[in-house]
């Protein structure tokens, strides 16, 4: 397919298919609203009419926050036609990250969602002059209701902003080294790039279903979901809890299916609680029973009717694929960034290589820097970081490749593997950017704490290793243990949820220049302490306590 708007996308289904089903979007009760093509669209028209009638200066950035709902899709395209450019929110984004985000993009009108238990640290830090406006299921009494929006005229068609390819799209705040977000600016020609680099590979169709449950904030959702839903005119089903998604899912029973390892992990753990890996290796073996007892458990998961499995956004085992691909679902492993939209490297059917990412997708190019950093030249690069011109420069290369932190090794087919960071950015097992530093700052302030180094990568949630002070020695542990637990709450409370320490572990054995730990500067080695405590994470993981000792 070549690059287009996807206002010009939605407007053809809507010509075209306007009778047929678009989103199903769920209630608390259950029951299901169906919005087809045709009122998508006039919905759209309508929320951008109303934007319109705001007088808002020409291009203002317009915050949207809330669970994942067919009406942040209808608001998402609304702020593109009126014009203006979509800055999505994490509804779980710590106070102070809300805070900054809101400060930095200026945004005079922000788009509410379902905010449940989050309405109230949003609404301690949202700026007295924003307008808000309300999406069904939004906290009652705040702003324009939705009802209001939908009685405005549709805008005319000849007004809608149909807008350039090169025309900023939208802001994306991904977590820098400060803590602090990064404004990742993406115009309509990167969103698209993904739908143009993956259509030969996965051959998506107006006939295709997805859910749509990962969360909007994050550039996965939004090209891997939202994007091709409309450039490809396929069904979107969304989750409604995390109570209903077993039953969202299979309602769904999508054709194309993206997640991150960790829920591919839940499925195979529940799968292997009902049965045992010793009896589905003897069942599985069993000429026509074996088959039909896999069909059996990819129906139960909802994903018998899946014809494209995807996996990226964090590490995953090459035992899970290799389960899977025996189950008869062909999980392929993806790689991408904000920064490039997720256009970087995918698996591609028949060429699976457990430990490996894939190749470039079409019009990719990837190499490596000297020191081994993976360098990627992508159709869906960002034009930069909102307001940080430095930062974007010293991001890319002279010849124009991004810098994506990343150490890696390329094999002599073209398929890359990930080996390491670069920066001290981690990710944990849910696709979940950390930056440790400020962490460790506000746990190293704490009397008697000497050192202190958050990890986590690979792992559900992060942790925090210290050294008390030999002051402390020997240690009072009963008082110690209470102490580091209110630490440990007072700490989370000021982070956003996948920031959240799992525990404080007590390391005896103080960290020093002379075992490699410390930098001549006394500058923590991380690569060195982490390689030392890793094999114990899994163990302190399972000890289920907030405090552990070693």
């Amino acid at each position: 397919m070549e690059h287009q708007s996807p206002l010009r996308a939605l407007q053809h289904w809507a010509k075209t298919r306007g009778s047929d089903a678009y989103l199903h979007q769920p209630d608390a009760e259950g029951k299901v609203t169906v919005f087809t093509w045709a009122e998508v669209y006039d919905k759209a028209r309508r929320v951008a009419s109303f934007i319109k009638s705001l007088g808002l200066p020409a291009h203002s950035n317009i915050v949207l926050t809330g669970e994942n709902s067919a009406h942040w899709f209808i608001a998402d395209l609304g702020i593109w036609m009126a014009g203006f450019v979509s800055v999505p929110v994490y509804p779980t984004l710590g106070e102070a990250q809300t805070k900054y985000v809101f400060e930095h993009c200026e945004a005079p009108l922000v788009f509410l969602g379902r905010l449940g238990d989050n309405w109230p640290k949003l609404r301690g830090v949202l700026p007295e002059s924003i307008i808000k406006a309300t999406m069904p299921h939004a906290p009652e009494g705040e702003g324009v209701a939705w009802d209001a929006i939908m009685a405005f005229d549709p805008i005319a068609e000849a007004e809608i902003d149909y807008r350039d390819l090169e025309a900023l799209a939208t802001i994306v705040y991904t977590s820098g080294t400060t803590g602090m977000p990064k404004g990742v600016m993406h115009c309509f020609r990167s969103m698209t790039a993904p739908c143009v680099c993956s259509e030969v590979l996965w051959k998506p169709s107006h006939e295709d279903r997805m859910l749509s449950y990962l969360p909007l904030a994050h550039i996965a959702e939004r090209v891997a979901v939202e994007i091709p839903s409309v450039m490809f005119g396929f069904q979107v089903f969304f989750n409604w809890s995390l109570e209903t998604f077993p039953a969202d899912l299979k309602r769904a029973r999508p054709t194309r299916f993206f997640t991150v390892p960790r829920l591919w992990t839940k499925f195979y753990q529940a799968v292997n609680a009902k049965l045992p890996p010793a009896k589905q290796r003897v069942l599985f073996s069993i000429p026509f029973l074996g088959k039909r007892i896999k069909r059996k458990i990819l129906e139960q998961m909802g994903l018998d009717a899946t014809e494209v499995a995807l996996t990226g956004a964090a590490p995953i085992s090459a035992e899970l694929i290799k389960w899977y691909r025996g189950l008869g679902l062909e999980l392929l492993e993806v790689f991408g960034m904000t920064e490039n939209a997720a256009s970087s490297h995918a698996t591609r059917l028949g060429r699976v290589r457990p430990g490996y990412v894939g190749e470039p997708l079409p019009g990719v190019e990837c190499k490596l820097s000297e020191s081994g950093e993976v360098l990627v030249k992508s159709p869906g690069q960002m034009l930069g970081y909102y307001k940080a011109d430095e930062t974007t420069k010293n991001e890319m290369t002279d010849d124009g490749f991004f810098r994506t932190g990343d150490c890696g090794e390329i094999s002599p087919e073209g398929l890359l593997k990930i080996t390491g960071r670069v920066k001290e950015l981690f990710k944990t097992s849910k696709g979940k950017y950390v930056a440790p530093v400020p962490i460790e700052n506000a746990i190293s302030s704490f009397p008697g704490i000497e050192m202190v180094c958050v990890s986590g990568a690979g792992q559900p949630q992060p942790y925090a290793m210290i050294v008390l002070s030999p002051a402390e020695i020997p240690f009072e542990k009963a008082a110690w243990e209470e102490t580091l637990h209110t630490l440990r709450n007072e700490v989370n409370a000021t982070l956003a949820d996948h920031e959240k320490l799992a525990f404080i572990a007590v390391i005896s054995e103080p960290w020093s220049i002379e075992n490699g730990e410390l930098t001549p500067t006394l500058k923590l080695r991380r690569s060195a302490i982490e390689g030392r405590y890793a094999p114990m994470a899994e163990a302190w993981q399972s000890a289920d306590s907030s405090v552990v000792w070693h």
